[in-house]
């Protein structure tokens, strides 16, 4: 085979690759392993479990052994409350919400907000009313949470309830972007367990330069941050108009009022007015550069229209200030530049998103980066990218192409190395 003929495949190759992801790329998470074995379940009200040994009468109902009845009684769904407070490690509560968040094998989902002193207190998996971090929500609604604790506004849908036995590997901590937070396990915790888990502490990582807070919002006139809080909490509430009115107020008041610009363009991205939401974010970021959030939402509103130079710039703009926190961001520069075809800069990107997704929540970066790799010929690690994404997602939608892919790649790194070059 010629070089100009594998090339040709290559590039054919490449496009199926992108087209399997099209929209942009979009993520999917990887499901959780299947337990090797089911949990025995608690027997139900009124009805009886069969005895090792004892096979009942086919047609007749056994006779009820008051010993058999809730067996597990561990298993069962009671409440379970928790409380405590966080703190910065240089002293003091935090000045703004901090989300507290469950994380279960890795999965991580929020469960309250802290109060303005840093206190927390919740029943475990009654969130319904719990605004869930929709993590890149405004370009694509099918992508999870990594603990980049925005504040976008994604209603996650609440839980019944929760048994002792489904808090094994789970633990608790709060999530603030540019801060490490002290964990708590919550395996072994018992219904009738004190409910105080005392102080997380959020330690503040030294390589990050942005902010979740915006200083400049803090010094907010208190008509200004009357009129914030109330749109805010509106805004909570889904009261979007009523919420949008009272933010107008605020950055009226307080023209750098980067927090209140912030809220005004989610009100506005929630009303389906994108230039008024990107107008609206672009004021937060030039009310104070260092505030995160802002560039998320804009990057996710180019990443929604395709414009790769734009996505690829604000991109570029959120890892600067925080390379750890927004993992999401440095796939979407690699996205980004690879329809720019500046094919080293997207492997850069989406080799750091494999380093930051120690639990493989994103099986799509080892997809993107067999893209990349064959564009730059490196037809065997394209190969090994696409074995990864199928350990990862076997049954994925799109595990029947890539398994194609995958033959027609290892045929052209074959024929690469049988061949000379001619």
């Amino acid at each position: 085979m010629t070089r100009l003929t594998r090339l040709g495949v290559a590039l054919s190759l490449a496009t199926g690759i992108a087209g399997s992801f099209h929209p942009a790329f979009s993520f999917q998470e990887a499901a959780p392993a299947a337990p090797s074995a089911p949990a025995p379940s608690a027997p139900s009200p009124g009805t009886t479990t069969p005895s090792p040994g004892r096979t009942p009468t086919p047609g007749r109902t056994p006779f009820p052994n008051p010993n058999e009845q809730n067996r597990f009684p561990e298993m069962q769904q009671r409440p379970i409350f928790l409380s405590g407070r966080v703190m910065l490690d240089s002293g003091g509560a935090p000045p703004d919400q901090v989300v507290i968040e469950r994380v279960c094998n890795g999965n991580p989902r929020a469960e309250a907000y802290t109060d303005s002193k840093g206190r927390f207190s919740f029943q475990l998996g009654q969130n319904a009313s719990m605004m869930q971090d929709a993590s890149m929500g405004s370009a694509d609604s099918g992508i999870p949470g990594f603990g980049g604790g925005g504040r976008n506004m994604g209603m996650g849908p609440g839980s019944s309830g929760i048994s002792e036995r489904d808090l094994n590997g789970c633990e608790i901590r709060a999530t603030m972007a540019g801060y490490r937070s002290d964990v708590i396990p919550l395996s072994g915790r018992r219904m009738f367990d004190n409910p105080d888990l005392g102080t997380i502490v959020l330690h503040r990582l030294g390589n990050v330069e942005g902010v979740t807070i915006s200083a400049i919002s803090l010094a907010a006139p208190k008509d200004a941050k009357k009129a914030f809080d109330k749109g805010h909490d509106l805004l909570k509430k889904k009261k979007v108009p009523e919420a949008q009115k009272e933010l107008e107020k605020a950055v009226a008041l307080y023209p750098q009022y980067a927090t209140a610009w912030f809220d005004l363009g989610l009100a506005k991205e929630m009303q389906n007015d994108v230039d008024g939401a990107r107008q609206a974010y672009n004021q937060a970021i030039n009310s104070d550069p260092k505030f995160l959030y802002p560039y998320k939402q804009v990057m996710g509103l180019y990443m929604k229209e395709q414009k790769w130079p734009e996505v690829a710039e604000f991109s570029g703009k959120l890892v600067k200030l925080d390379p750890v926190d927004f993992p999401e961001a440095h796939y979407y520069n690699s996205v980004a530049n690879y329809y720019l075809k500046n094919f080293d800069v997207a492997e850069k990107s989406i080799r750091e998103v494999q380093k930051l997704d120690t639990r493989n929540r994103m099986p799509k970066s080892s997809q993107l980066l067999g893209a990349i790799l064959i564009e730059k010929q490196d037809y065997v690690g394209a190969a090994e990218q696409m074995k990864k994404y199928l350990s990862v997602l076997p049954a994925g939608p799109d595990a029947d192409n890539v398994k194609k892919q995958l033959v027609e790649l290892e045929r052209v790194a074959g024929a690469g190395k049988a061949e000379p070059e001619k």
